[in-house]
Order: structure tokens, then sequence, then C-alpha cells
């Protein structure tokens, strides 16, 4: 294991990554006004076709990739606290699944507000970390591949296929997502709380795990564990070898899969030819575009040495991931839901999106101001106190 980092050192090129993925699931959210799917009918037809555009440009984008960004640091992450905590003489794997507790209970948290919470799946998939963590980088890099390749979807689709007469079950969470959208747009605050829940957080879970999430995440977490292992986020020739062959193997996979998930698929008309074709393209889609981007922004950033000035400007608002995280759901419920002032009735992509670019500005203000007088975000310092707690000194 290479031990160019020291143990106390931020990685700013991972903080600022970390950052644009935050910024992308802000904008996106704020176009689906929190889950709540609603085109208002009044707007004019000019503005509707404006609107169409920066939702097809902004979910082109960011769609599925910010998400993966996200995910793969995650992996990165434990990795870094785990060789940290060792260099200390620590034991942090114990610790660690106490930490993936903690974070359930800061999705709990976030829950009560919005529906569509990630941070419950993180901490359920986070806990997979910990064995994988004994396994040698060969090991790692093909279990991320199979869960990549979502086998499960392949299985089912043999299945399909030798089974006549098969049909796939209808999602277990839009039963769930009818009452929960529901009380979005029309109940008060406490109502929605009583909602989200129960049948919010089923929505959500229910759908990440039916959409493929649950092995993606995991990949993605082991591929970032071993990017770490790798030191590929630390200016090294190695590193720029590395991310140019990244840059040049995803962007010739990007062009046959956004080719196959869009043209093919509309040639498909049998339920069960689009069992692969609903999770598998579009995931792999995905993941080939956000390693564009990762692999993109590392060598802008070696390049420059200490990366762009434009690059910079998210580091704060990744080094205070959590608490903008959860921030910023609890002010776009505000603004869209019906408890508060009610705005997905009345705005469209457009508009939404100039109040996401709001939101984000607002939050990077109040992160940089912080951070000048203090090392962490509110809820990351609490999420780390609440790891080492002394109760816990031993594991």
């Amino acid at each position: 294991m290479k031990n160019t980092l020291m143990p106390s050192e931020r990685l700013s090129v991972v903080d600022s990554l970390r950052g644009f993925a935050l910024l992308g699931i802000v904008l996106l959210h704020n176009l689906e006004h929190y889950n709540i799917y609603f085109k208002p009918e009044f707007i004019p037809s000019w503005l509707q076709s404006v609107d169409q555009g920066v939702w097809d440009t902004l979910f082109f984008f960011f769609g599925g990739k910010s998400y993966a960004i996200f995910s793969l640091l995650f992996g990165f992450s434990f990795f870094i606290q785990l060789r940290n905590a060792q260099k200390r003489g620590d034991s942090f794997k114990l610790r660690f699944a106490w930490r993936m507790v903690l974070l359930a209970m800061f999705a709990q948290l976030h829950a009560i507000f919005y529906n569509g919470d990630i941070l419950l799946l993180y901490a359920l998939v986070g806990l997979f970390l910990i064995p994988a963590s004994y396994l040698k980088d060969k090991a790692v890099l093909w279990i991320a591949i199979i869960l990549l390749l979502q086998p499960l979807e392949w299985i089912k689709f043999i299945y399909a296929i030798c089974v006549p007469g098969y049909q796939p079950s209808p999602d277990m969470y839009e039963q769930y997502a009818t009452i929960s959208i529901g009380s979005t747009m029309n109940d008060g605050l406490w109502n929605l709380i009583k909602t989200n829940i129960v049948e919010g957080q089923l929505f959500s879970f229910l759908w990440q795990v039916e959409n493929g999430r649950l092995l993606q995440a995991t990949g993605l977490f082991y591929l970032g564990m071993l990017l770490g292992r790798k030191e590929y986020f630390v200016n090294t020739a190695d590193s720029h070898i590395f991310w140019k062959k990244a840059l040049k193997c995803a962007a010739i996979a990007f062009v046959p899969l956004y080719i196959i998930n869009i043209w093919c698929v509309k040639l498909v008309d049998s339920n069960i030819m689009m069992i692969p074709f609903k999770i598998v393209l579009p995931s792999l889609m995905n993941f080939s575009m956000m390693a564009i981007y990762v692999s993109g922004f590392c060598l802008l950033w070696f390049k420059k040495k200490d990366g762009y000035r434009w690059q910079k400007i998210t580091i704060p608002f990744g080094r205070m991931s959590l608490t903008n995280y959860i921030t910023q759901s609890v002010i776009g419920v505000t603004l869209f839901y019906g408890f508060g002032f009610g705005l997905y009735k009345y705005t469209g992509a457009s508009v939404s999106l100039v109040i996401g670019v709001m939101i984000f500005i607002l939050l990077l203000y109040t992160s940089r101001r912080w951070l000048t007088s203090h090392k962490q975000g509110p809820l990351e310092y609490i999420w780390k106190k609440l790891t080492w707690i002394k109760l816990f000194s031993k594991i």
C-alpha cells in the first residue's frame, strides 16, 4: 500500500468532485419538485418547450451520474478513514459499522421531510465495505464489475425466456409512492412527517432496490475503495496514466451504450425483452458518463497541479456534503410541498432550475462562512463525535 497521502491531509480534488456531484443532485431535485412530478398547465407553449429542453438537458448530464459520483466517493472515504485509523493504531471496522447505524439515523431525520432519501441505502450498503476491505484488489474489482452488470436482472431475463408466459411482477414501490406523493402535495407538515416515516421511506428504498441501485451502489463503493488503495486521486504519474485510460475507455463505451439505450429500446415491444433494457443499459450508460466526468475532472485538476479556479468553487460545498444534502431538502420541500409555499403548482423546469441554483449559491456561501471558523460542517461534526464516543473505545 502506498503512503503518499498523510493521515490528516485532505484531497481537495475529492471535496470538489463531491461538491460538483451534490450540485447536480440539488438541481435535479428542484426540477422534480422533490418527487412531485407536476407540470403546470397554464404555462405558455413556448415556455413549455423551453422547460422540456431544460429537463432533458439536465437529466442527460446529471441524471444517474451525480448519484454515481457521490457513491464512488463514499467508498473512497471509507478507505481513507480506515487507513488513517490503522496508522493511529485504532481498530475501525466495527466502529465503521456503528458509523453506518448513525448514518441510518441521519437518513430517518432526512426522510421525515423528503421521500427521496439515499442515506438509508448508503448505510446498508456501507456495511458491505467491511468484508470487502479484507479482499485483495483483483477480487474487489471483479466483484464490483459483476455487481455493476446487474446480475439479478440478467437472471430474471434468462428465467423469463425459459418459462413461457412469465410476466415481470409489478414494482412494489408504486403503492407507497401513491400515498407518499399525495401527502407531499396536500398534507400539512405533521401528516407529511407521519407519512414519510413509513410510506415515504418504503417508497424511496424499494424504488432504489427495484431499479438496481442496491447492486450498483455496492459496486461503486468497491471501486471507490480501490481508487483509494491505488491513490489515483493523488497527483502522480500513475494517476495520470490511469485517468487517461479511463477517459478513453469510458468515452468509447458511452457511444454504443447511448445508441442502444435510446434507439434500440424503441424497437422492443416485449415486456420480457425490456427487462435488461430497463435497468442494465441505463445503469451502464450512466456509469460510463460518470467515468468521463471523474477522469476528465481529475486530469484537469492535475494539469493545474491544484485545480482550476472554477473547480475549486465547489470545495466548501463538498466538505459539508451531509449538512448540505439534508439542508437543501429541507429548503426545497418547504418551497415546493403543500405544507409550505406549494410552488410545484406554479413552476416549470426553467424556474425550478433557477430556484435550484439559488439554493446552491446560498448553501455554498454559508459553507464558506462556516468553514472559516470550523473544520467540519455541523452534521459532519456530530457524526464524527458520535462515531468516536468512548462507549465504543474498544472496537
